[in-house]
């Protein structure tokens, strides 16, 4: 029970590592201008390093000190989470578009008419080779990180469960093993909820005093202190890695058989029926989650305007917590009727039907795109966009030299948002007495009754925030009825492979998920994604991080993509 204890806590913090990576995912993007197909390929390329190891390692199974590798593996999963926070501190501040010049930049995104010469921006002129080669070194930093925290995950998992399922009554096993999965999922949970309370702190909270701060977190510019949680639960998995260094190795050897060679052991397991159709399934379910964890937050940033903070909260707080209570009730619900094979198969295929009615509705709650002028919103910038962010030079905005990048959004009194001041043709601001802006005026493009109009800072958002909670009802219920198939699934494949081949059945599953799950699912979703994408911000010459969606196309690709999943699972 206390290497339960222990094993428990030890999945928390390296989940925690591995799920706060998910949470700040749309930050990172931010702040180092990632497209969601490369922050896709970041988020999944921890499964590399486990994937070429895991087989193996279970194979060795029982032959080797299992508590002692589970020990070092978190050791290096600790290692991994403090190099994830490494590029913070080898780059500079962030910059950002703004109105007022501070000490960091004296540009000005207003529009400057008849100002002699093109005035400097700081989109355009941010591309030094320095700036260039600093976001390669990050990327490089990230990936190397990722694939350590893959390596080091590589024992943990399998050991800890075949170590507790040698050692545990038939009768207890499955309540232990319930406990740890519950975990599994508490894990990305409290990664979700510690995301929220990091992307509050702006990003270089060590690097510049807060007066000189002129964003709040409300801001589209804002960027969290993304790199705080990788420190704090990097700390966590190094203490939870010591107690492995003093269990023994030894459990009671009556009943073990000499372990066959490996290629017949894989070909035996693979050629079962039961546990390759099983597995096929939780690939379905794998990948459908992967996709979920990954991008749930972006997508309810951008569907219902809510700041990145507020919607890991909500992930943290909701969906997650409801997953957690899927398995526990499958779980009980095995042990309570002590289940046949046959009844938790057809438990799983009920959970799932369940899921999938539960989880049409969600395509069509969501919000329309946000009027943006020169993206979606033409009606004084008549057929003049190039969707590169290029504002078009009209009328209005002729002579304010407006750099093609800008961005700093603002909702105009039109109810249409612009990208930056100067796109909207503003050329005064008005300032608050502690250095917020208050709002803009003398707006050439805004129809104000008889003269220029004004603005507010900020994005106009997307006006249907009555949609947002019968979404996430809905799409918390739809996570508890498909994790309820999640215990039983397990001991399906637990029950029906021979008890010698427990430890390796068990491996070779994680690497089947790994390889056809959690490695695609991200990038598959992060490319879909990045088909909706209207507005690129380009930073060297390459496209960067993207501004603005089509919310529509958005909600039915990356919905669309996850019931597809269902059904498969189904």
């Amino acid at each position: 029970q206390f290497f339960v204890f222990c094993h428990g806590l030890l999945q928390l913090s390296q989940l925690l590592v591995s799920g706060y990576l998910k949470s700040s995912i749309s930050t990172i993007e931010r702040r180092y201008g990632l497209s969601s197909q490369t922050s896709g390929l970041l988020a999944s390329f921890n499964e590399v390093g486990n994937t070429l190891l895991i087989v193996f390692l279970s194979y060795l199974g029982s032959r080797v000190h299992r508590p002692r590798l589970i020990g070092c593996g978190a050791l290096l999963v600790s290692l991994a989470g403090f190099l994830m926070a490494l590029p913070h501190f080898l780059t500079g501040p962030y910059q950002y578009d703004q109105s007022v010049p501070s000490t960091f930049s004296n540009s000005t995104d207003l529009c400057q008419r008849g100002a002699p010469g093109p005035w400097a921006n700081l989109s355009d002129g941010s591309c030094t080779p320095h700036a260039s080669r600093e976001s390669h070194e990050v990327l490089l930093v990230m990936f190397v990180a990722q694939a350590l925290l893959g390596i080091g995950g590589v024992p943990i998992q399998p050991f800890g469960i075949s170590y507790i399922d040698d050692f545990a009554s038939e009768r207890n096993s499955p309540l232990y093993l319930g406990i740890l999965f519950s975990v599994t999922v508490i894990g990305p949970g409290v990664a979700f909820m510690l995301g929220s309370a990091m992307l509050r702190f702006y990003v270089d909270i060590d690097k510049v005093s807060a007066a000189e701060v002129q964003l709040t977190n409300k801001d589209p510019r804002w960027v969290g202190a993304w790199w705080l949680g990788f420190l704090v639960a990097a700390s966590l998995v190094a203490l939870s890695a010591l107690p492995y260094f003093f269990f023994p190795r030894e459990m009671p050897k009556e009943g073990r058989h000499r372990q066959a060679g490996f290629p017949v052991v894989l070909l035996r397991n693979l050629r079962h029926p039961v546990y390759l159709l099983v597995v096929l399934a939780q690939v379905n379910l794998s990948a459908m989650v992967a996709g979920l964890a990954t991008f749930m937050g972006k997508f309810l940033e951008r569907q219902f305007s809510l700041t990145a903070s507020l919607a890991n909260m909500i992930i943290g707080a909701v969906n997650i917590p409801g997953a957690m209570v899927g398995i526990v009730v499958g779980g009980a619900i095995l042990k309570r009727f002590q289940m046949s094979l046959r009844q938790c198969s057809a438990l799983c295929v009920l959970g799932m039907l369940l899921c999938l009615l539960t989880a049409f509705p969600l395509l069509f709650l969501g919000c329309p795109t946000q009027r943006v002028a020169g993206v979606t919103y033409w009606d004084r910038y008549q057929g003049l966009g190039t969707g590169w962010g290029h504002t078009p030079a009209t009328d209005c905005t002729a002579q304010c030299r407006c750099s093609q990048q800008g961005f700093n959004p603002i909702c105009g009194s039109d109810g249409v948002e612009y990208t930056s001041p100067c796109s909207a043709g503003c050329s005064d601001v008005s300032i608050h007495p502690d250095g917020s802006i208050l709002n803009y005026t003398g707006c050439s493009c805004i129809a104000g009754p008889g003269r220029a109009g004004s603005a507010r800072p900020g994005t106009c958002g997307t006006a249907c925030s009555h949609l947002f909670m019968p979404f996430v009802v809905l799409s918390c219920l739809a996570g508890i009825l498909a994790s309820i198939s999640h215990t039983p699934s397990f001991m399906l494949i637990l029950r029906s492979i021979q008890p010698e081949d427990k430890s390796f059945a068990v491996g070779i599953q994680f690497m089947l998920l790994r390889v056809l799950a959690w490695m695609p699912g991200p990038v598959l979703y992060g490319s879909a994604i990045d088909t909706s994408c209207l507005l690129w911000e380009r930073r060297c010459e390459r496209r960067a991080a993207c501004r603005y969606y089509d919310n529509t196309l958005f909600r039915q690709r990356y919905l669309g993509l996850q019931f597809f999943f269902e059904v498969g699972a189904f």
